[in-house]
Parts: C-alpha cells; sequence; structure tokens
C-alpha cells in the first residue's frame, strides 16, 4: 500500500491479550534469515493471478517478516497486514522498503485488530495456524465481514497428514485443516477453489520438504 509515511509504522498500542504470542514468535524471529523466506507463498502468488488485481486493497493476517504482504504491494496492490511480532513487522517493514513498496503494518493478533467492515478486495491467510478451534472460527467470521461483496478469501494449510511429514506447522491436530471443516467454516462464502493435496515446500527453514496442503478460494 502506497501509505502517508506515518501510517507506515508498527502501532505500539500492544493489548494485554497478546503478550505471551508476542514472546513465542519474537523468539522465533530474532535471527537475521527470513524463516519462511522471502518468496510468497505459492499458492497464494498462484490464485492472486487468478482473482486478484493491482489496486486491490487486500488485508494480510499474521504476515509475519512480510514475504507475502511486499509481494502483494509489488503487483501493485494497496496492503494492510498485522502481526503479534514486532520483531517481524521491522523485519517485514525494512523488506518493503528493500522493495520499493509500502504497506501499513498494525502490531495486533486477529482479536485485537480492527476489522473494518466492507473494507477489503481481498483477505490472505497463509498458515495462520496457530489459531484454535474457536479462533478459527472467528477468524472466517471477521474475514467475512471485512470483504466487499465479492471480495476474495485465500488461504492455505496444513492437513492432518502433515504430522507424518513434520516439515512445518503445529502438533496439534486441532489446530489442522480438513475440506470439511474448511468447507464448513466457509459455508457463507461462494467457495471457487477448494484442494487437498501433498507438495514439496521450499518456504524458508520453517517450511521445507513434502507436506500435505489445503487451499480455499472463497468469494463473498
Amino acid at each position: 500500500m502506497l501509505a502517508d509515511s506515518k501510517d507506515n509504522q508498527v502501532h505500539q498500542d500492544k493489548p494485554m491479550g497478546f503478550s505471551d504470542a508476542t514472546q513465542f514468535w519474537n523468539q522465533r524471529f530474532d535471527k537475521e534469515e527470513f524463516i519462511f523466506g522471502k518468496e510468497p507463498n505459492e499458492y497464494l502468488a498462484l490464485q492472486t493471478r487468478n482473482y486478484l488485481k493491482p489496486n486491490d486493497k487486500v488485508l494480510c493476517i499474521a504476515d509475519g517478516e512480510g514475504r507475502n504482504g511486499v509481494w502483494l504491494a509489488k503487483q501493485g496492490m494497496q496492503v494492510v497486514g498485522f502481526d503479534t511480532s514486532d520483531i517481524a513487522l521491522k523485519k517485514a517493514l525494512q523488506f518493503a522498503k528493500d522493495n520499493q513498496v509500502e504497506v501499513k503494518y498494525s502490531f495486533s493478533d486477529t482479536d485485537s485488530f480492527t476489522w473494518h467492515e466492507n473494507a477489503y478486495d481481498a483477505v490472505i491467510a497463509i498458515f495462520i495456524q496457530f489459531a484454535d478451534p474457536k479462533m478459527r472460527e472467528r477468524i472466517f467470521q471477521q474475514t467475512y465481514m471485512a470483504l466487499k461483496p465479492g471480495g476474495i478469501f485465500i488461504l492455505q494449510g496444513y492437513t492432518p497428514k502433515q504430522l507424518e511429514y513434520k516439515t512445518g506447522g503445529p502438533s496439534l491436530i486441532e489446530h489442522l485443516y480438513t475440506e470439511e471443516m474448511i468447507r464448513d467454516l466457509a459455508k457463507e462464502f461462494q467457495i471457487l477453489d477448494l484442494c487437498c493435496y501433498e507438495k514439496e515446500l521450499n518456504e524458508g527453514a520453517r517450511h521445507a520438504g513434502m507436506s500435505a496442503l489445503l487451499g480455499l478460494v472463497a468469494k463473498k
């Protein structure tokens, strides 16, 4: 997003609710390398070309070090993002600057972020599997509310078979996605693509190797 310079800052009004998450993710992101790499998620890149266009206003949930948000901004989109790790967001802001784009980032979690109604052409959720079942349900509801009519929701995550591969993602099965689960959560949307598949990922040290994946594109 070509935001005003005053907006291109990490907001520091941290609510009390996510201090543990901030500590956890700061420990992971506090290194020079980009732990999920600098290239966009492959499923996101493919579906962006199918469904999104320049000047779309896009929200990236838990955008971490910025690999997806910065790539979307480079495609000419107006990008808003948030994350619970202020260390990751500092890296993301520098990454955006290095790529000569701007992204409006907030230091927030999914519950403290201000979800404006009918605000976005697209919402992006790539490997947000920190969310337990109740949070996951809230995220789908918040996403539906925040999308403009006709807006696109793109999600990628791991399926339970990922517990066999152990090449990334959570170890708790309740944080993993099944097609039936996602279809139920997306019942208010029109599902444009919903697929489970296995593929080798090379997205930094944390997502590397054969992986059991789910992809969703849904329309409000």
